[in-house]
């Protein structure tokens, strides 16, 4: 039976062979050619070469296992093992060349999220855990923040650009969020605001629309660094809903009032 451990270092691999095109491609023309796929959504054919080479590896270690990838096969269902990969969290900011974007790697099993590897390239950190290991930044451990009080705290978040039917409510809690906490962040990369959640960058972080291949290695960091990860109102159903608050138990508790009072009915 494989180790946890051995599945975080099998994550970062993938991760890292991911990023290595991500890399040599970025700020080329070839970056820059983008298709869309639905309002505010892009993908490049970066995407899919950084996708192929992680999926590539992952079935060369682990042919019985089954890969959900936002690329090439997004609604792949779970055998006892599945990787849940976004090969460019950020395409966006990819395919206009500036920062941040991130490789996501994350791995799940009857149990729930196993292990993870968020890898920002440009910066060559990458971001790892497994289930009951901790987490790490480049090997040494990491942990969430726990500032004394809310008006310290420097908040992430993204525009619900799938969920424009929402705006109101998120706007609702935007708002609030400005005026309870130090500011806001909007990155443009869900992995990297939760990855920064992890090891203490940012206080906490919410967003509403995402995929699981958004959040799957990204709440396992968080998790591990001892932080709280729920949706909108304080249920454990983030992966599914795309819905979802991240940080440590003083500032998640802040963030999840605000969240029900804007988003519950």
């Amino acid at each position: 039976m494989t180790a946890p451990k051995t599945f975080e270092e099998i994550a970062c691999e993938a991760a890292r062979i991911g990023g290595k095109v991500l890399l040599d491609k970025f700020r080329t023309e070839e970056a820059s050619r983008i298709e869309t796929k639905g309002l505010h959504d892009y993908v490049t054919d970066v995407d899919r070469q950084a996708e192929a080479a992680i999926v590539g590896f992952i079935e060369s270690r682990f042919p019985d296992h089954t890969v959900m990838a936002e690329e090439g096969s997004p609604n792949a269902e779970r055998a006892r093992y599945r990787w849940v990969v976004d090969p460019l969290d950020g395409t966006t900011n990819f395919s206009h060349g500036v920062f941040p974007f991130a490789v996501s790697v994350g791995l799940e099993d009857d149990e729930g999220l196993l292990a993870a590897a968020v890898y920002d390239p440009l910066h060559d950190e990458i971001f790892h855990a497994h289930r009951g290991g901790g987490a790490r930044l480049n090997g040494s451990p990491i942990g969430c923040s726990r500032p004394d009080r809310p008006g310290k705290a420097l908040i992430a978040t993204g525009f619900p650009f799938r969920e424009l039917s929402r705006l109101d409510e998120y706007l609702d809690a935007f708002g609030k969020v400005i005026r309870t906490t130090a500011g806001l962040r909007r990155a443009g990369s869900a992995s990297i605001d939760l990855a920064y959640t992890a090891c203490g960058r940012y206080d906490g972080f919410w967003e509403v629309g995402l995929a699981r291949w958004d959040l799957a290695a990204g709440a396992l960091l968080v998790l591990e660094a001892g932080g709280v990860v729920t949706d909108l109102l304080g249920d454990d159903s983030f992966l599914e809903t795309g819905d979802i608050v991240a940080g440590g138990p003083g500032i998640h508790s802040t963030l999840l009032e605000i969240t029900r009072s804007a988003f519950g009915t």
